[in-house]
């Protein structure tokens, strides 16, 4: 880390053990100061500390179970887990970690992996997709509740594609879960309610287009490059001013058994 600067990236890893040797390939490009993992599958007690300390992470947070979901924060920086934050739709299923970071001024990080909503954008008939409507409406509400957030950092997999420029065909995407009206405007309300900035559309305005995830279901995802921008990096009004620089490690996406998201990492002049 240069003086007075802070790496924070995000990468939907989806299996920490099968992948922790990309963890390497990561640092080497990134060098991140924080890692912010989603899907992390792995429950607590299996979780590979000596893998993940041997690169550089002495700081690490986990909050996994079995199978699916999982979160974790990785930081060569001394932090403190948040853990009076909610536990939404009370389903203690590991899709959220807060902390607090010890740089210069206090930093709060909150690591989110939003459900992915199934197939069928209609709740009525799909509890998977009411289940990640109710879940970001009550992180809404938790902002709202805040007020405005002040040297915060909010990153994840969001699994929601909010602009047309964030996927590869808005009309044809219309109908299709994590780019829908209802989903865009809950993403929208959520930004609104904590007055969250989209640090990466920062560098990459609109009408630019910026994926993070292609499916497996596309063998050849680079030429047809239907990709949707599913992970996200948001900072509060007070640290707009303070970022510095980006990268999308789009190369991710061809790495030996790689997962269908890329890292994304931010970098802050702090």
């Amino acid at each position: 880390m240069a003086q007075n600067s802070l790496r924070i990236v995000t990468w939907n890893i989806n299996s920490v053990r099968l992948r922790l040797p990309l963890l390497a390939d990561l640092v080497r490009d990134l060098a991140p100061d924080v890692l912010c993992l989603q899907e992390t599958k792995c429950p607590d007690e299996f979780f590979p500390h000596e893998g993940v300390e041997a690169l550089g992470f002495p700081y690490r947070a986990i909050r996994g179970m079995k199978g699916y979901n999982g979160v974790a924060v990785l930081s060569r920086i001394p932090f403190t887990v948040r853990h009076d934050d909610p536990d939404w739709c009370a389903r203690g299923d590991c899709r959220h970690l807060g902390v607090d970071l010890d740089v210069p001024g206090g930093l709060e990080l909150h690591d989110f992996y939003v459900p992915a909503g199934g197939d069928i954008p209609d709740r009525a008939v799909n509890p998977k997709f009411a289940h990640k409507l109710d879940f970001v409406a009550e992180a809404t509400a938790w902002n709202r509740e805040r007020g405005p957030t002040k040297r915060s950092v909010l990153v994840g997999d969001l699994n929601i594609a909010p602009l047309e420029s964030d996927v590869w065909s808005h009309k044809q995407l219309l109908t299709v879960v994590s780019h829908t009206p209802v989903e865009v405007e809950a993403m929208t309300e959520w930004q609104k309610a904590g007055a969250w900035h989209d640090a990466i559309r920062h560098f990459v305005p609109p009408p630019e287009k910026v994926y993070t995830w292609w499916s497996y279901r596309n063998k050849d995802w680079e030429a047809s490059n239907r990709g949707r921008r599913l992970d996200h990096i948001w900072v509060s009004g007070d640290l707009v001013g303070k970022l510095s620089s980006h990268r999308i490690l789009k190369p991710a996406r061809n790495w030996t058994q790689s997962s269908d998201h890329v890292p994304v990492m931010v970098e802050l002049a702090l």
